[in-house]
This record gives C-alpha cells, structure tokens and sequence, in this order.
C-alpha cells in the first residue's frame, strides 16, 4: 500500500492517497456491493449465459434452455401454444407485448432481457 498524507484545508481534514489504492478501494466497495445483492437473492448469469446472448438470434431460445424447458413447457406456462412460440423463437413473427410478457415473466427475466 503506498503511502497516506492527511492535509487540512478550509478547516476540513482531507486523506490523500495514491490512485492505485484509491481504485483497489472503489473495486473493493462494488466488490462488496454486488456481493450483497447476491447474498439477497438477486440472480447472477455464467459467462457462457452472457455470451450466447450477445451472439444468439432468439434469446428466448437461450433463455428456455438455460432454464431446461422445453418449447412446449415454456409455451404452456405462457399461455401460447407451442408452434406460435416456434414461429417467434425462429423470427418468422414478434410475438405482441402481451405474449412476449408472458414468455419474460415464465422465462423469470425481464422483458427488456428479451427484446434488446
């Protein structure tokens, strides 16, 4: 750790410390943060998730299988039938914000998730 000054000025005591330990401090308090969120349930994604998403061109496909449902399994739960689901997985159609909806809320993931 490098070395710490304090200097006063206008009356207020102020610690000045080298920038490399100002960032290790910073990484350290969103370390702690995001650590906190996980502890308080909030889901985490592997990178191999993450990945396929910026590359796939149905991310309700990945999603449903990283969920483990089936085509059928996912169009029950939303409530569509399952060649409907087909069609809008393949991109042959878009699904109205009511179903697409449905398939985030079945999926657990945002509707944003789906239609970036």
């Amino acid at each position: 750790m490098g070395e710490t000054r304090k200097m006063i000025i206008d009356g207020e005591t102020y610690v000045l410390v080298p920038e490399d330990v100002y960032e290790d401090l910073i990484d350290s308090l969103e370390a702690q943060a995001i650590m906190a969120r996980v502890r308080a349930g909030e889901e985490t994604w592997p990178s191999e998730l993450v990945e396929e998403l910026m590359e796939t061109d149905s991310r309700i496909r990945t999603y449903r299988k990283y969920r483990g449902l089936t085509g059928s399994e996912l169009a029950e739960v939303a409530g569509i039938s399952q060649p409907h689901l087909s069609d809008i997985e393949n991109g042959k159609k878009t699904g109205s914000v009511d179903v697409l909806k449905r398939i985030a809320a079945a999926l657990r993931v945002d509707l944003d998730d789906l239609v970036l």
